[in-house]
């Protein structure tokens, strides 16, 4: 491997950091064509976060893109030495998964069950075939054990050793002892780096800098949520005579521990503490220093080195030959941080949350293939920088978050769950209202929005809680805010939902090309509609309205405004429109009135008509309700006459009790986004995210009738050249209405597993439990299926959708 000191004055891309994660990047790029690459590192390679990483490689993740990453990146490790002659230091020794509470044995059957649907091995194993795989195991507590052939370590200098040697070889330039000092900027794209040794001129310039990402991300005035963490391990004297190298990993998440065999007869044992700190320097950059460490804390390690020695007693009387004590890049929800930043052209892989190396192969190809080809194989939405607003470059909102999450690292997360950090933080108008009626609050995208409320609890008193987990953040409530609004209706506060006004000469031509339906239509007509990436998959699912002649409003999901935004802006600039791009979300809250009585209860408010023939389906009018001005838009979420009033923030709450007073003698309750997701489930509606993802096209999930295929538009020609889907989004109904899917259950048709499972969730106007996969197109309605909900195969029925109100007659009524 060639490592240079005279730096090239022009590159393709230039890669900031020498860790896995950079050189894995630079050797990915190579790959595609891109070897002129220079990787600049500021010590030698490694010596940033890297080199003092665990280096456990587990494949199964909690998405399906992560775990395809890590399994994409355990295959190339195996396949590294071949490739550049070097030895990446992978260790397949396969991985041990401990449960010792039934809490945990429900948690471990889950994760067999979502193993079978990405085409892991993963066997459950009790306490004697738990000891067979490793005798030095105390299994007396173990109630269970998953067992992952796939799964193993890597020495964390031999992998960045091998990868930087492949990227060299393919031309990229790897220039060490050479730190950043700049990035510029001009007009919104990045146009180099400047560096102690002078400047690099690169249209495309990628944050790899572990640690210190955020601090070379303030470079180029990107504030990145990347939260460092204090985070140890200890390595043990030798345990015994015989090498313990080759022994399996183990996790045991009861006990907050793991451990693994190092330094030949020893064992490196690590755990995530209950009271984690963050690492703010002094003085200087993160990582201003090589091969950065604290001292040793052993008070807050005790825990889980108690543990250890719980679980392995040889280590009761073993002494501590080293601790490593380093700080590791955390991301305020855990997952990595991954993409273009609002800086055109300035790209960030970090925040790996101590899975560095055993994703740097994924990251790698997934980072390559989006800056070289537009779009990723995989769809990595869930870790796309874009997913935080402006709220998270706040270094207290982030770390807050980020030590929460660590703490809870090894908890088990239920459905349903809500972070109870840092909040409340963005609220709507109405906040006021929602104590006085008992609300269930979540959050999303720092929004706090409202599940269900306490005060419809009694309602339906004949509800039955769902068994399991899907019953644990669960309220009779939610059954009784389906009822109101299908019997009479229900008041929905979506002021959280994201929305974006385009404006210009140029709007509806950038609208044009990257909607799939036609925009093209008159003032006050809705349009539902997605945008695709060149490959054909969804990049977001949305409405368009027509406000004005050149004035577009889009109104999309909260976690998404800043993704859609940015993924019009981007398009926009490429092309050189003359458009205004705005987000207006705080600006205008929305309420929505959903149910058979929602006209009686609007009517009377308004002098401006709300029959059928004056207001259809779909379309958008300016009136007032009251003394508020209004834009509303006829369009529903749950199946139901109704409407989205959408007003100024500064009369949401005279439009709430105005609301609320007109519709009580009606029936009219306050209803949350439970009730919401289980009418949308009965109405086949999809959800982005799980239903529509990056990967998928809008063919497969069955939105054939909102793509204009006689137009032209950004990823119709992948369409076209694809065909006929070869699997496509099917409603399942299961024979158990108490079991109650969340989502990556694994489908099987004779026997043969042949989906997953995307969303689920109970279908109160129509009582059954429901769920959505995606199966192959030759599956007919009416076929029987299993689907596997915790490890237990559960008959299901293929049906015709939508299974409530097929012919859309109370959506028009």
């Amino acid at each position: 491997m060639s490592i240079e000191s005279d730096l090239p004055g022009t590159a393709r891309a230039v890669v900031i950091g020498g860790g896995v994660a950079g050189c894995s990047i630079a050797y990915h790029l190579a790959r595609l064509g891109w070897t002129d690459v220079v990787l600049l590192e500021q010590h030698e390679l490694t010596e940033g976060t890297t080199w003092h990483s665990a280096g456990f490689v587990g494949q199964l993740r909690s998405t399906v893109s992560q775990t395809r990453m890590i399994m994409y990146s355990s295959g190339l490790y195996a396949e590294l030495r071949e490739l550049t002659g070097l030895d990446p230091g992978w260790r397949g020794v396969g991985g041990l998964r401990l449960a010792t509470t039934p809490e945990r044995v429900e948690e471990l059957r889950r994760q067999a069950s979502s193993a079978t649907t990405y085409g892991l091995d993963m066997a459950l194993l009790g306490p004697a075939e738990t000891l067979d795989r490793l005798p030095m195991l105390n299994v007396a507590d173990v109630r269970l054990s998953g067992w992952l052939p796939g799964d193993g370590w890597l020495e964390p200098a031999a992998l960045a050793d091998a990868l930087a040697a492949g990227a060299a070889r393919l031309g990229v330039r790897i220039v060490t002892g050479t730190r950043v000092t700049g990035v510029t900027v001009e007009g919104g794209r990045v146009r180099g780096v400047v560096t102690a040794a002078g400047p690099i001129a690169a249209d495309v310039v990628v944050d790899a800098a572990g640690a210190a990402a955020g601090a070379v991300g303030r470079l180029a005035g990107v504030e990145l949520p990347i939260v460092p963490i204090k985070h140890q391990y200890v390595v043990t004297a030798p345990l015994a005579e015989t090498s313990t190298m080759d022994i399996p990993t183990v996790r045991d998440p009861d006990r907050i521990v793991y451990f693994r065999g190092a330094d030949e007869t020893g064992l490196l044992v690590g755990g995530y503490v209950r009271d984690p700190s963050l690492w703010r320097p002094e003085s200087g950059a993160p990582l201003d220093a090589p091969r950065t460490l604290f001292e040793p804390d052993m008070a807050k390690f005790a825990e889980s080195w108690n543990n250890a020695r719980h679980r392995v007693p040889a280590l009761r009387e073993l002494p501590i030959a080293r601790v490593v004590h380093g700080p590791e890049a955390f991301t305020p929800d855990g997952e990595f941080l991954l993409g273009e930043t609002a800086v055109a052209g300035f790209w960030v892989a970090a925040g790996f949350c101590v899975h560095g190396l055993a994703a740097a192969g994924g990251v790698g190809k997934v980072m390559a293939e989006w800056i070289a080809e537009g779009t990723p194989e995989y769809d990595v939405s869930t870790m796309d920088v874009r997913r935080f607003g402006g709220y998270a470059g706040g270094r207290r909102w982030a770390g807050t978050r980020a030590l929460d999450g660590y703490s809870r690292y090894y908890d088990i997360v239920y459905p349903g769950q809500e972070w109870a950090t840092a909040r409340p933080l963005r609220r709507s108008a109405v906040w006021p209202r929602l104590g006085e009626l008992g609300a269930a609050l979540g959050e999303k995208a720092g929004w706090e929005r409202v599940n269900w409320f306490g005060a419809n609890a009694g309602l339906t008193p004949q509800a039955q809680r769902p068994k399991g987990w899907a019953g644990r953040n669960w309220s009779p409530a939610i059954a009784g805010e389906v009822a109101a609004t299908t019997d009479a209706a229900g008041l929905f506060d979506q002021s959280s939902f994201a929305k974006l006004d385009v404006r210009g000469a140029d709007a509806l031509s950038l609208l044009q090309h990257l909607c799939a339906n036609d925009v093209d239509r008159p003032a006050g007509a809705m349009t539902y509609t997605q945008l695709l990436n060149a490959r054909g998959g969804v990049e977001a699912d949305l409405t368009v309205t027509r406000l004005a002649e050149t004035h577009f409003r889009i109104v999309t999901s909260t976690a998404s405004g800043v993704r859609d935004a940015d993924w019009i802006r981007k398009h926009a600039l490429r092309a050189g429109a003359d458009v205004l791009i705005d987000d207006v979300t705080g600006a205008h809250g929305c309420l929505c009135l959903w149910g058979p009585r929602a006209r009686d209860i609007l009517q009377p408010l308004t002098d401006t008509s709300l029959s059928n023939a004056d207001f259809p389906f779909m379309r958008a009018v300016r009136l007032y309700a009251g003394p508020v001005p209004l834009l509303a838009q006829r369009v529903t979420f749950v199946g139901e006459l109704g409407w989205e009033l959408y007003a100024p923030t500064e009369y949401m709450l005279t439009l709430w009790d105005l609301l609320m007073e007109a519709g009580a003698p009606l029936g009219l309750r306050p209803a949350g986004y439970r009730a919401m997701d289980s009418m949308r489930l009965e109405k086949g509606y999809r959800v982005w995210g799980s239903d529509l993802t990056t990967d998928v096209s809008p063919l497969a999930a069955g939105l054939a009738p909102f793509v204009r295929l006689d137009k032209p538009f950004l990823g119709r020609d992948a369409l076209l050249a694809a065909g006929a889907p070869a699997r496509l989004l099917r409603c399942l109904v299961l024979d158990d209405p108490g079991t109650v899917c969340l989502g990556g259950e694994p489908v099987r048709v004779a026997g043969r597993p042949v989906g997953r499972v995307t969303s689920g969730g109970f279908g109160y106007r129509v009582g059954a439990s429901i769920a959505y996969a995606y199966l192959p197109a030759d599956v007919p309605t009416g076929t029987a299926v299993d689907v596997s909900v915790f490890d237990r195969w559960v008959p299901a029925v293929v049906r015709q959708e939508p299974l409530y109100d097929p012919k859309s007659l109370r959506v028009r009524a």
